[in-house]
């Protein structure tokens, strides 16, 4: 199968790529300039990668009449929340006019059995009260980030072209995953990386935090990228999906559990500048509809992740 991963270098779209040449897929994918090669240096001999700035429609244009693609796996995006406090019109731009183009491309090559999988979040939920959870998908969307509105405006897009063109969208919204290759800028990514430098003596053994009480949904990056291949496996064309194991953590206690692998004598402060504006107080996942449609269940323990990740900084700080 012709497969397009946009965003191939990043995190998840790195993981997907080998995932994908396991099953014996032709993988396409798209980079810029500026795009980090190091996630995909083993495999970069092994995939297509294509330079392609999503906002320019002649490009995507270009690409898609080019590969003309059995299945897109749309990942590309400004994915990091605090980001979107700071530059929110490049949020907006990079995650809605990417994705915009892409349908269009798609729509005018006339590629109605292109299957395409758009990577949404649970971001979307934003304020959710406590006789809400575990959320699921008919739960009220109420954003508290530019990067949450942005997702929102993704989500629908992928319903509206769906309903008015017959694309084969299906739109999953996965809640918080980690593991290693995972940005340092992401909470527990960051504390690993933190513990790393610690460990070496890179820095004094004081490890800096945000909000500890918010209350998250984990899933192994590993567990997500087998769901977005099921999702495009078994999906309802237009219907949208959580992802996630249902079992939540205190960000607290997840740092607790990090800090339970290193033999290190660590300090853990509270840094101010680490706080949001406003912030999600609890994701915690209802994935029944995914789970019955498709038979995905995580496989990934949350110590191995931590674990994994830890690791994955001790290499590289």
């Amino acid at each position: 199968m012709k497969v397009l991963i946009t965003g191939v270098t990043g995190f998840v779209g790195s993981h997907l790529a080998e995932y994908l040449l396991a099953k014996g897929d032709e993988v396409y994918g798209t980079y810029r300039v500026r795009s980090r090669m190091d996630h995909i240096q083993p495999i970069l001999s092994k995939i297509h990668l294509m330079e392609c700035e999503l906002k320019d429609p002649v490009s995507v244009q270009q690409l898609i009449e080019q590969v003309k693609p059995d299945r897109i796996y749309h990942l590309a995006a400004q994915s990091f929340v605090p980001t979107s406090w700071n530059s929110p019109q490049d949020t907006m731009v990079n995650n809605i006019v990417g994705e915009l183009n892409l349908f269009e491309a798609v729509r005018k090559q006339g590629l109605l059995n292109c299957r395409i999988q758009i990577a949404c979040s649970s971001e979307e939920y934003g304020m959710v009260y406590p006789e809400e959870t575990p959320i699921h998908e008919e739960n009220p969307l109420r954003p508290l980030s530019p990067y949450g509105v942005s997702k929102v405006a993704q989500d629908l897009l992928g319903y509206q072209y769906h309903e008015s063109y017959g694309l084969h969208i299906v739109r999953t919204r996965t809640f918080n995953h980690e593991g290693p290759r995972r940005g340092e800028a992401f909470v527990l990514s960051n504390f690993a990386k933190q513990i790393g430098e610690i460990e070496k003596g890179l820095k004094p053994p004081v490890l800096h935090v945000g909000n500890l009480d918010a209350v998250r949904d984990f899933t192994d990056v590993r567990d997500v990228v087998r769901a977005y291949t099921l999702a495009l496996d078994h999906g309802t064309p237009g219907e949208v999906y959580n992802i996630g194991t249902g079992t939540t953590w205190r960000i607290g206690d997840a740092l607790d559990e990090l800090l339970k692998l290193t033999d290190t004598k660590i300090e853990v402060r509270q840094d101010p500048a680490r706080m949001r504006p406003s912030d999600v107080m609890i994701l915690h996942c209802d994935a029944t509809r995914f789970m019955s449609k498709t038979g995905w269940r995580p496989e990934v323990p949350f110590h191995k992740t931590l674990q994994d990740m830890l690791d994955y900084w001790r290499d590289r700080v």
